[in-house]
């Protein structure tokens, strides 16, 4: 009997037996356009996903991506919170899926699940997709306006990923409160570049304002010690490639470093976030330097050197976004 696929090869492998004979050309020119709209500066009010054609392009470009970076926050999640799971899942502005595909891969077990999207062919995509996975196949794709008059109903978890780029302002505040009034957890990710840090800490503020407690990958549940403008906090996913997925971006490389900025934050109690690094480490003769974001609410420079040992080549090891110290075996 073969054993069951990983869930990032599950989803290669249902994109690609969907998308089979996509013309390359076509799928390319949409892809052109959503770039601008994921990187978030065309904020709209108007669905971001128009067509089959584009929704299809998005898949092939987006989705494995998208569902590393989504991973890497629920696992970090997962961590901060080792006995709690969620039994509901509500995903706003889930188009495809990937978020979906994320969090049943970090608890694999059933749940009802819920995506919200405003454009219809995502949603159609979305539910031929999720056919071919065991837990999601059940799970309800809903047309929604994602903005003001969004309405969810009580859930556990609630994942915003890749969205609030393309709000208005007015509508990610609404969004984010919508969230935080029918939760007990919410995820929020972003791109990994000055503008989508800039949302995330939009968020951050306005779910502790509302009584969550930050469970990663900050340390702390204070105002964010980064002064946005000047730097910004970001975090690394490995995302292999498949050939289809190559074709479509144009990469010869067999994988990609998708780049992303998130919170996770709870109402529950959760395990206090290790020290994170927040800058790439600078290693000089002898010694490593690390930047950390600490517990005590500000931002802290550390120096491992060779006297350490084992600590010295973990911090030689280390990369942006890293705990520290390192979980220990």
């Amino acid at each position: 009997m073969n054993a069951p696929l990983p869930p990032a090869d599950l989803l290669r492998t249902a994109l690609a037996d969907l998308l089979d004979g996509l013309p390359p050309k076509q799928a390319a020119q949409a892809v052109e356009r959503l770039i601008a709209n994921y990187r978030g500066r065309t904020p709209t009010d108007a669905p971001v996903l128009r067509d089959r054609s584009d929704v299809a392009a998005y898949a092939a470009y987006r989705m494995p991506a998208t569902f590393e970076a989504v991973r890497g926050a629920l696992d970090a999640l997962a961590d901060a919170a080792p006995g709690w799971a969620p039994a509901r899942h509500t995903d706003i502005g889930g188009g495809t899926g990937a978020a979906t595909w994320a969090v049943s891969a970090t608890w694999p077990e059933p749940r009802p699940v819920t995506v919200l999207d405003w454009a219809e062919p995502a949603l159609a995509l979305g539910r031929e997709l999720a056919g071919s996975h065991p837990l999601l196949s059940a799970a309800e794709w809903r047309k929604a306006r994602i903005g003001s008059a969004l309405a969810l109903d009580e859930t556990d978890l609630v994942t915003i990923s890749y969205v609030l780029g393309e709000l208005t302002a007015e509508d990610r505040t609404a969004v984010v409160a919508a969230a935080a009034g029918a939760a007990q957890a919410v995820v929020v990710v972003e791109p990994g570049t000055p503008d989508g840090y800039t949302r995330i800490i939009e968020a951050r503020d306005a779910l502790i304002a509302a009584g969550f407690s930050i469970a990663a990958p900050c340390p702390h549940s204070a105002a964010c010690p980064i002064e946005p403008g000047r730097d910004w906090c970001h975090f690394s996913a490995r995302v292999s490639r498949s050939s289809l997925h190559r074709k479509v971006k144009g990469g010869s490389l067999p994988y990609e470093d998708e780049k992303f900025a998130y919170v996770a934050a709870v109402r529950f109690p959760a395990e206090p976030a290790p020290n994170r690094v927040v800058r790439k480490p600078q290693i000089r003769k002898g010694q490593v330097l690390l930047d950390l974001c600490t517990a005590e609410e500000a931002l802290g420079r550390e120096t491992v050197t060779k006297r350490h040992g084992a600590l010295y080549k973990a911090a030689r090891d280390a990369e942006w976004g890293d705990p520290w110290p390192p979980h220990q075996e």
